[in-house]
C-alpha cells in the first residue's frame, strides 16, 4: 500500500509517498480501505517530532478515516468486510489501509458522504469527552470556546448550541467571526481587536461563563480564570502558546473553579469505545437531521499532504482539512 512517510520528522516537506505492507487485523480490530483521512493539529506536532505516537500505535500520521472495511479479526462480530465506516484511529490514517479497533468505528451518518464522515471522529470524540463528560456542560449554561473557526471550535459551537447552551467564541478575523455566528455562536470575539476578558464580562453582565474549552494556553490561562463564573470549569486540550506560565490561582479558590484537561490519543481502547457509543446515541441523530454538520475547508490528494499541513500551520482555514486517499 501507499502511505505518507515523514521520516525522522521536521518541516512539512519531509513528508513523501512511500510503499509499505498492508496492516493485518489483530484481535479486536478491523482494517479499513481508506477513502478519506482528516488532517489535525496533532498530526502536525507528530510530523515535527514533538508528539510521538503512544506505545504500540502506528508511526504513520493520521487519527481519523472513513472508508470500506476490508478485513475483520475473528473475534469481531459487530462489523463485516464491505461495511462503510468512519473511525478514530490510533495512527496510520495517511495510508491506503489502516488498522483500527472495531469499537472505534461508527456507521456513516445517513445523508453524509465518506468525505464528510472522515471529518468527524477526532473532533467529535474530543469535543464530546471534554465539553460534555469532563466539562459537564448543561442546558442553559454559558460556554466559551477559543479558536472557534478550527475543526474543534466549529464542532464545539454546534454541539453546545444543540444541547441548549449560550455559546461564545474567539477568532482571528471578521470572516471567521461571521462564519462562527452563522453556524450558531451567539457572539464571536476578534482577539486581535478586542480583549476577550472584557467582552465576556460585558456579555455575561460580569457573571462570567460556566465552561471554557481552551487549546491556546500560555497567557490565556490566567485570562480564562478571570472569565469564569462561580463553579466554572476550564478544560485544557492543547497549548499552542505554551504550558508553562506564572499565574495567580486565587480565582480558583474564590470562585471554586475546576481546572482540568485531557488528551485523547493515550486513552484506553475501552474509554474511546465508550465515547463512540455516546456519540452514536447522542450526536449521530443530530448529524442525520442536519442540525449539526461537518465543515470542510479544503481537500488535497494524499500525495499533497505537505500542502495540507502548510495550510493547517497557516491558520487561514475555516473548518476541516482533508486528504483524499481513494477517489
Amino acid at each position: 500500500m501507499l502511505y505518507i512517510d515523514h521520516g525522522k520528522g521536521g518541516a512539512a516537506d519531509v513528508m513523501n509517498i512511500a510503499e509499505g505492507r498492508v496492516p493485518q487485523a489483530q484481535a479486536g480490530e478491523v482494517v479499513i480501505e481508506v477513502h478519506y483521512a482528516g488532517v489535525n493539529r496533532p498530526d502536525v506536532l507528530q510530523r515535527s517530532g514533538s508528539y510521538p505516537p503512544p506505545p504500540g500505535a502506528s508511526p504513520v500520521l493520521g487519527l481519523e478515516v472513513a472508508g470500506r472495511i476490508s478485513a475483520v479479526a475473528a473475534d469481531v462480530k459487530q462489523w463485516k468486510a464491505g461495511d462503510m465506516v468512519c473511525a478514530l484511529t490510533p495512527g496510520g490514517g495517511y495510508a491506503e489501509y489502516c488498522a483500527v479497533p472495531a469499537s472505534h468505528c461508527l456507521p456513516i451518518p445517513k445523508g453524509l458522504s465518506l468525505q464528510d464522515a472522515a471529518a468527524l471522529p477526532e473532533n467529535f470524540f474530543t469535543v464530546w469527552t471534554n465539553v460534555f463528560d469532563r466539562g459537564r456542560l448543561k442546558t442553559g449554561e454559558t460556554f466559551l470556546v477559543h479558536g472557534g473557526s478550527s475543526g474543534i471550535g466549529l464542532t464545539a459551537i454546534q454541539l453546545a448550541k444543540a444541547f441548549g447552551a449560550t455559546v461564545y467564541t474567539t477568532v482571528g478575523n471578521k470572516e471567521k467571526a461571521d462564519f462562527c455566528r452563522s453556524i450558531g455562536a451567539d457572539a464571536a470575539i476578534d482577539y486581535r481587536e478586542q480583549d476577550f476578558v472584557a467582552e465576556i464580562a460585558q456579555l455575561t453582565n460580569k457573571k462570567g461563563v460556566d465552561l471554557i474549552l481552551d487549546m491556546v494556553g500560555g497567557p490565556y490561562i490566567e485570562k480564562n480564570l478571570k472569565s469564569l463564573a462561580l463553579e466554572g470549569r476550564l478544560v485544557q486540550i492543547a497549548f499552542l502558546q505554551g504550558s508553562k506560565v506564572a499565574l495567580d490561582v486565587l480565582p480558583i479558590m474564590i470562585k471554586r473553579i475546576t481546572f482540568t484537561g485531557s488528551t485523547l490519543r493515550p486513552r484506553t481502547v475501552a474509554q474511546k469505545a465508550a465515547i463512540a457509543q455516546d456519540l452514536h446515541k447522542q450526536v449521530w441523530p443530530l448529524l442525520e437531521s442536519g442540525e449539526v454538520k461537518p465543515v470542510i475547508h479544503a481537500t488535497f490528494p494524499l500525495k499533497d499532504a505537505k500542502r495540507a499541513h502548510e495550510l493547517m500551520e497557516s491558520s487561514k482555514h475555516i473548518g476541516k482539512i482533508m486528504l483524499e486517499v481513494k477517489s
